[in-house]
């Protein structure tokens, strides 16, 4: 299946706009210094790396994600999520290639083994983009790490350096002082060393410090083979993928499966005043005896699975917590994950947003950042995360809080909030709408800045034209997208356009239509082609809501329709060229700009379809109408960045002129297409627009149809929402 193009594994200069093009001067790669080799450290160093950056690593532990660490870290399971794995990918790591297993069911027990509940997540995780994994947090870093140095990947290879114990750092000078006495400088430093943060120090006066939550945790591996091969614990594994949660009113044991199912991960979360966990560490030796007495209330089969535990690898740690900090950063230092935002462990998203953290930075800080802007950029990366870290860190204080009859949690909403996002995308559209904020005298203009002329409404004497008898013949694509990809392409100062789904995936339509016999053009007609994004609501500052189909922007190939859709409409429209190869089993066209072809669709093993069965003809789903976005700015020198007029338009399809009647549908069983964005050289007014276009991937193709039909509405129903 052919796919739109995105460059190499998708990570560009970051911001969407050409190196230069916001006065950088060119440079390429700063110095940056990351204290801190955990999880988030070393995406971050991934990252950055990749982004064309020096980047330096400090361990504050005395080795780095060695082979030799398993036998310390045989409890360091960890869940990767959609919205981190989504980060993970686009780096090129894998998980499910060094064990990570999906997850697949959550089933909820009683102390007594009896189910409350069970949840298949197999069509559920349908609705995200990325795996939920489950894998092993040292099989994660290692290969962050190899990652991170390889001399394979891209960028310059990361330097690490284990044994490097960080004691100072300096956020003005971006200076790092080790215990050795020497002393590292940089252009920036980001601060990734954990709960016990040597870096917040120097970001907070008050430095606060963590404190225990009220709840401990012991944590163990065993093998699954193990708990199979027990009559009394093989009903708890059985399924592959399979959460295991069993609450009482105080404490909770939550097992899941990884490294390839092979293992079981056991976190027994109790009160912190029945175990001897210290704060310091999460490596402390765990009392067997004590954990059995910890829940020797709980059904003896439970019990069972607890005494397989191997003593000597027990570890039991406590669960800090931590004061919202004021800020995360100052002067050249950013913490990061852990030093920034301490997580309780209950809803699997502290690596999570430590990884949300490292793209963040990453795609604020791309290679041409000049050294003056820096810390502009680092106080860009907090305003896009704190708000994001704080709200899921007080979802997991909640999910963790002892059972009440009153409590009600809504899980699908925590759910939703954390899975439904990609921070790489988010965070890109934040930087283009910083990087556009910062010159407030920019000329904004959106396709619909031509004047008025007569048009398909009326005549030059401002009499009604009729449509009845012109001809149209759609040709459109479905397929299933990137949602914040095509979130990106609302309107930047809008925030009451959404998606009625929640999930990380969205579907669009790319429908080109040929229109001939039309009077207001001499009987003649010509062609257009738009980006269709589904299943799209406008909320009204009333609290109703519009739903359609949202258009972006629409290409035509004619000046007189570009120029009376923009002024009179509203629309978004921009010139294209389009041309057309039909033959009686296929459809083809291409769309360019003086040559340059930028476009290449095609449909293939056309068969005729029934028209009366069939709907969406037009813009290639079955809405209520189209949702565009108008804008017209102020005239004159003084007045550049204000908006004449800026509004939402809807045009309701039951409202128009006439409704198309089709005459001929014609299904194809094969569709795809190209976008090409070249360069500036290639398309100087349009590849600002086709690149953004190529960036969205194709993950399924759904369907392509040609429809032939009668009567063109003239769109006299468009209107302005408020």
């Amino acid at each position: 299946m052919n796919t739109a193009q995105v460059n190499g594994n998708g990570i560009g200069n970051g911001n969407g706009i050409p190196n230069g093009g916001n006065g950088h001067t060119g440079q390429r790669g700063l110095k940056i210094l990351i204290i801190g080799a955990g999880i988030g450290g070393l995406t971050a160093a991934i990252a950055l790396r990749q982004q064309g950056h020096e980047v330096h690593v400090c361990s504050t532990q005395r080795q780095v994600f060695e082979q030799s660490q398993f036998g310390n870290e045989v409890g360091a399971a960890i869940h990767l999520a959609p919205n981190s794995n989504g980060i993970l990918r686009r780096l090129g790591i894998y998980a499910e290639e060094f064990g990570a297993n999906p997850m697949r069911i959550i089933t909820e027990y009683t102390p007594e083994s009896v189910v409350k509940k069970s949840l298949n997540l197999v069509e559920a995780n349908k609705a995200w983009q990325h795996p939920w994994l489950l894998g092993h947090r040292v099989a994660l870093g290692l290969n962050l790490k190899e990652a991170a140095i390889t001399p394979n990947g891209k960028g310059i290879p990361a330097q690490l350096r284990p044994a490097s114990r960080v004691v100072n750092v300096d956020a003005i000078t971006s200076t790092v002082t080790l215990e050795n006495g020497e002393a590292i400088k940089g252009d920036l430093v980001i601060g990734a060393d954990g709960v016990h943060s040597i870096s917040r120090k120097v970001v907070s006066k008050d430095n606060p410090q963590p404190y225990g939550s009220g709840k401990s945790a012991f944590r163990f591996l065993i093998t699954r083979k193990s708990a199979q091969d027990d009559p009394l614990t093989s009903k708890f594994a059985q399924n592959d993928g399979e959460l295991l949660i069993w609450y009482a009113s105080d404490r909770r044991i939550v097992v899941y499966p990884t490294t390839n199912n092979e293992l079981l991960n056991f976190v027994c979360i109790h009160p912190e005043s029945e175990s001897s966990a210290g704060a310091d560490t999460w490596n402390n030796r765990g009392n067997h005896e004590k954990m059995l007495d910890v829940y020797k209330d709980f059904d003896a089969a439970v019990l069972a699975l607890l005494k397989k535990a191997d003593a000597e690898t027990l570890k039991v740690w406590k669960l800090l917590d931590m004061d919202i900090l004021p800020t995360w950063v100052n002067e050249h230092l950013a913490l990061l994950g852990d030093a920034a935002h301490p997580f309780l462990p209950h809803q699997g998203q502290g690596a999570g947003c430590a990884i949300e953290d490292a793209a963040s930075l990453a795609v604020v800080l791309p290679g041409d950042t000049p050294r003056e802007e820096i810390k502009e950029r680092l106080q860009l990366y907090e305003k896009i995360r704190m708000k994001r870290a704080n709200r899921i860190q007080e979802f997991s204080r909640v999910i963790g809080e002892d059972l009440k009859s009153d409590l009600e949690i809504d899980m699908q909403a925590h759910t939703n909030y954390n899975f439904g996002h990609d921070e790489w995308d988010n965070s890109t559209q934040e930087l283009r709408k910083w990087t556009w904020a910062r010159n407030p005298s920019i000329y904004w203009r959106m396709p619909i800045a031509f004047g008025p002329m007569p048009g398909p409404r009326q005549t030059v004497f401002g009499k009604s034209r009729e449509s009845t008898e012109s001809t149209f013949t759609t040709a459109s694509i479905k397929f299933k997208t990137s949602r914040t990809l095509l979130q990106n392409l609302f309107p930047p100062n809008s925030t009451s356009y959404r998606f009625k789904s929640p999930g990380t995936v969205a579907y669009a339509s790319f429908s080109q239509t040929t229109l001939n016999n039309m009077d207001w053009l001499g009987g003649s007609g010509y062609k257009h082609i738009g980006l269709y994004i589904h299943g799209v609501e406008y909320v009204k500052k009333n609290g109703d809501i519009i739903s359609g189909t949202y258009m972006p922007l629409l290409f035509e190939s004619l000046t007189d329709p570009i120029v009376s859709g923009r002024e009179e409409l509203g629309m978004p429209k921009l010139y294209t060229s389009v041309d057309i190869h039909r033959r009686a089993k296929s459809y083809r066209f291409n769309t360019g700009w003086e040559g340059a072809i930028w476009g290449n669709f095609v449909l293939e093993g056309l068969e005729d379809s029934d028209p009366a069965a069939d709907k969406g003809s037009i813009s290639g789903e079955d809405d209520d109408g189209i949702l565009v976005y108008r804008y017209i700015p102020k005239v004159g020198y003084a007045k550049r960045g204000e908006a004449e007029a800026e509004y939402p338009v809807f045009v309701p399809y039951a409202e128009d002129s006439l409704q198309p009647q089709p005459k001929r549908i014609l299904k194809a069983s094969k569709a795809s297409f190209k976008l090409d964005p070249m360069d500036w050289e290639a398309l100087p007014t349009l590849h600002h627009v086709i690149s953004r276009l190529a960036e969205l991937p194709v993950y399924e193709v759904m369907g392509g149809k040609v429809v032939e039909g009668l009567g063109v509405p003239d769109v006299r129903a468009a209107q302005r929402i408020e």
